[in-house]
């Protein structure tokens, strides 16, 4: 199963990189190779933590990342991100599954009908952060650090309608803060023994080359393709996550 370990990690570093929900693609393997769920969660952090160092690096060469904005936003995600990995209630993960699709499909919307604001950032340059910008990246790391599936997509919104940087910059500055919060993400599953290190690795490598390849493809192709591609990956997983492509599965398969 390596191999497909690996393609998966590919996929979802790519995605990742350029947008996210990446890890609606590996999580679910990692389950299925008998991982279970909390297990499959701290495991696939190892991924995405050296994904990230390498689409940072990418990004860094490239001269599109903003590093002193995007390690102020970076502490309050750090500090969420703490306190959602460690959290230990039971949630309904059903009704939170179908919230963030909400989420995502009004994200669709906000990004169909504004495109010159995700193409070109907003007027007048990137700002100082607010206490409301620091506040918001503090829930949106929260969040990353509870379940990392779909945090790319409220980092990017945050970034482009928050902060006011256009789509590949964004990209470059998320890249840099979910990198920064998995590191603390990650140490709170390596301490509760929620790590299976050699099927991290081994997914690793195929995340680092997927945020390789999609780093140099986002500078290179410019912000309209990227904001194409993240129109098709909101869409698809939001349908995902509101039920739609199982409901169609069950219909035509």
């Amino acid at each position: 199963m390596y191999p497909a370990v690996v393609a998966a990690g590919f996929l979802c570093g790519f995605i990742n990189t350029l947008a996210g929900s990446g890890s609606l693609i590996t999580l679910p393997l990692l389950i299925f190779l008998g991982l279970p769920a909390n297990v499959a969660n701290g495991t696939n952090r190892v991924a995405i933590f050296f994904q990230n160092i390498v689409g940072v690096s990418s990004f860094h060469r490239q001269k599109v990342l903003d590093v002193k904005g995007g390690l102020i936003l970076t502490v309050p995600a750090i500090l969420g991100a703490i306190i959602g990995a460690g959290i230990a209630v039971e949630l309904d993960a059903e009704t939170m599954r179908k919230v963030i699709g909400g989420l995502m499909a009004v994200m669709l919307v906000v990004i169909v009908i504004r495109p010159k604001r995700w193409l070109e950032g907003r007027p007048g340059g990137v700002g100082r952060p607010g206490w409301i910008q620091i506040v918001a990246f503090f829930f949106i790391g929260m969040y990353g650090g509870f379940i990392q599936a779909g945090v790319g997509f409220f980092l990017l919104a945050g970034l482009v309608l928050g902060a006011g940087y256009d789509l590949v910059r964004a990209n470059a500055v998320k890249v840099l803060i979910v990198l920064g919060y998995t590191f603390f993400a990650l140490m709170v599953f390596i301490y509760n023994d929620q790590v299976v290190w050699t099927v991290g690795l081994v997914l690793a490598v195929g995340n680092m080359l997927g945020a390789w390849v999609a780093a140099r493809m986002a500078v290179a192709k410019g912000a309209k393709f990227v904001r194409y591609l993240l129109i098709v990956i909101v869409t698809i997983a939001a349908a995902k996550l509101l039920g739609v492509v199982d409901l169609i599965m069950r219909v035509f398969v």
